[in-house]
């Protein structure tokens, strides 16, 4: 008997009841992130007439933590429960929400306070994220992990094709901070929902723990000396970089440039998601085509090239430029990241996986506060466009660093644990 006959088949996910619970409870947090993320920079720009620099700053706020706490959220992610440490992030995140609306009402909405809960949610999505990267292997089977990254991601993409649209129209009939009460709302229930899986975690060692820099060290080692991980870690690292750039400036420069309303930047990226959503779908069934590896190339070859056509969006047709553009990136970076975040997952061990995440979190979101402030800069000193031309064309070569590395010969996901063991 081969060992393909030997092992048996996993069950299905519809089936996984404790899966189901953290699908659908994601599912609404991510739906509620949409609103949040138009209703802060529309506030910003509609309310407070914030500037390019101010723009700059404020994207920066929600990324830096993960320059700040990445690597010590994934020490943490490995000492504590990951279920309860995701329930506490959810809750934090929905209470901080709640303070926009009701510093609006009081007539104490400034810019300042957009910064600090920006920095307050994004320390929290910080420990939720590489907790909740970590926890979903010890939730389903390997050969499960890329049907659940697939369906997670699904849901990340539906989101973004639905939520701006439905953000956008809400922003239209009433004040952008109003909006976020449905995002505080969604934490809630994605609390929730987690809560309500019985699965038990593995048993968190109550002995003498080891000093936290050196589990640190343990998780750049694990990225840094294994070539297949560095190079997906520069990858990522370089089109964030510069995608965050272009992202710092873009609300701006198609409310100011390109004249749109809230609800028309609203379909604008509802329309454009649905590259990432076709991409959901697919990208199971394209890594069996294609092979692993491969796939995360051409994928990062079509994500960072498809900033590029925004150097041509200006009126009247700038907002049909956009949408092919955000169609390009979308597709291209959700067919990548289910297919890279699955691999790494499986390379390295359920132990290790807080630090393994939180080491490439470190790396690959510690460039968006860099590019936020840069683009800011940029787009207060040179102009809006410049600053997209910058990020567009220096974030289109990012693919090459998984072009000329190991990550060619991958075919399919391992079925154990090859790093750290």
């Amino acid at each position: 008997m081969t060992e393909e006959a030997g092992r048996a088949k996993p069950k299905s996910l519809w089936r996984h009841s404790d899966f189901l619970k953290l699908w659908s409870g994601e599912t609404v947090s991510l739906l509620g992130d949409q609103f949040t993320g138009l209703a802060i920079p529309l506030a910003a720009v509609l309310i407070l007439r914030a500037s390019p620099s101010q723009m700059g700053v404020l994207q920066a706020a929600g990324t830096l933590p993960f320059l700040l706490i990445g690597l010590v959220a994934g020490v943490w992610a490995d000492r504590h429960r990951r279920r309860r440490l995701m329930i506490l992030s959810d809750v934090a995140r929905g209470v901080l929400l709640l303070s926009v609306p009701a510093a609006f009402l009081s007539h104490d909405l400034g810019i300042y306070l957009l910064y600090l809960v920006s920095f307050g949610t994004g320390m929290f999505t910080v420990v939720f994220d590489v907790t909740y990267q970590a926890y979903l292997p010890s939730l389903v089977e390997h050969e499960q992990l890329i049907d659940a990254n697939g369906k997670l991601q699904a849901s990340a993409s539906a989101a973004s094709v639905v939520g701006p649209s439905l953000a956008g129209s809400l922003i239209q009939v009433v004040e952008a901070p109003f909006a976020i009460l449905v995002d505080s709302f969604s934490f809630f229930w994605s609390a929730f929902s987690l809560a309500w899986i019985r699965k038990k975690e593995a048993t968190v060692s109550s002995g003498p723990q080891r000093p936290m820099a050196a589990q640190i060290r343990e998780g750049l080692a694990l990225v840094l000396r294994d070539s297949r991980l560095r190079s997906i870690a520069a990858c990522t690292a370089t089109s964030n970089l510069f995608s965050s750039l272009v992202g710092a400036v873009l609300v701006l420069y198609a409310v100011d440039t390109l004249k749109m309303t809230p609800f028309l930047l609203g379909v604008m990226f509802a329309l454009g998601s649905i590259g990432s959503l076709l991409a959901a779908v697919t990208a199971s069934r394209l890594s069996r085509l294609v092979g692993v590896g491969w796939l995360i190339i051409v994928s990062a070859a079509v994500f960072s090239g498809a900033w590029l056509l925004l150097i041509g969006a200006a009126p009247p047709y700038g907002a049909a430029v956009l949408i092919v553009a955000y169609f390009g990136v979308g597709f291209g970076a959700v067919v990548y990241n289910v297919n890279q975040v699955s691999y790494r997952q499986a390379l390295v061990p359920v132990p290790l996986q807080g630090r393994l995440n939180a080491t490439m979190r470190f790396i690959v979101w510690g460039t968006l506060p860099i590019g936020s402030l840069a683009g800011g800069a940029i787009g207060q000193s040179l102009g809006l466009h410049t600053a997209i031309l910058v990020g567009a064309v220096g974030g289109a070569f990012s693919f090459l660093f998984v072009l000329f590395s190991p990550v060619r010969q991958v075919k399919t996901i391992p079925t154990q644990p090859e790093v750290g063991t």
